[in-house]
């Protein structure tokens, strides 16, 4: 795992884990908050950058606010590509 690989799944693993099963197996611990393994079904994992830098939101109140700085999410891409 690079570094910026590590990196991000450290910030997944203490921001989105809550929620989210941020690894290739576990369920999300969240029933509608879908793994990040299968993000890149849903969204080409290089145009979630945009969203990241701009604060993603969503239409459930559980879900807080992220608006992450480019290092950030160069290493939370870098990780959620490594989970492919």
């Amino acid at each position: 795992m690079s570094p910026a690989e590590q990196r991000g799944r450290t910030f997944a693993i203490n921001n989105c884990a809550r929620c989210h099963s941020v690894d290739r197996i576990t369920q999300s611990p969240l029933k509608i908050a879908p793994p990040f393994r299968i993000l890149r079904l849903r969204y080409p994992i290089e145009n979630l950058g945009e969203a990241l830098a701009e604060g993603i939101s969503t239409g459930h109140p559980t879900m807080p606010e992220f608006q992450l700085k480019p290092d950030q999410i160069h290493d939370l891409l870098s990780y959620l590509k490594s989970l492919e």
